[in-house]
């Protein structure tokens, strides 16, 4: 399991919080759609390496999703802010608990 992962230039680690921006298709338009959160994982090597960013969404609900780092279908990822010291293991620690027992951890 890889901690780091670079696109663009930039550097990313578990924990960090970033915002995805995305290009989604819908029949002939192309439209950005935003996806922020905080990054729990970072999976696999070389071209086919994935990263899960998770976000907290309305009523308890908290959704996952899965981008791969080498898809043209990313158009940018901006770092909001940085992990803090504790490092992954409270994000583990986030990304096994139900929503219920993380919301109160700074994200």
């Amino acid at each position: 399991m890889a901690l780091k992962f670079t696109h663009k230039d930039l550097e990313f680690d578990i924990g960090d919080t970033v915002k995805v921006n995305y290009k989604i298709r819908e029949k002939d338009k192309e439209r950005l759609q935003a996806f922020d959160g905080v990054i729990l994982a970072i999976k696999g090597q070389g071209d086919s390496k994935t990263f899960l960013v998770a976000k907290n969404a309305t009523d308890g609900i908290r959704v996952e999703r899965i981008f791969p780092i080498s898809s043209p279908w990313i158009d940018s990822i901006k770092k909001i802010r940085v992990r803090s010291s504790q490092g992954p293991h409270v994000t583990l620690w986030t990304h096994h608990r139900p929503f219920r027992f993380s919301r109160h951890l700074p994200l």
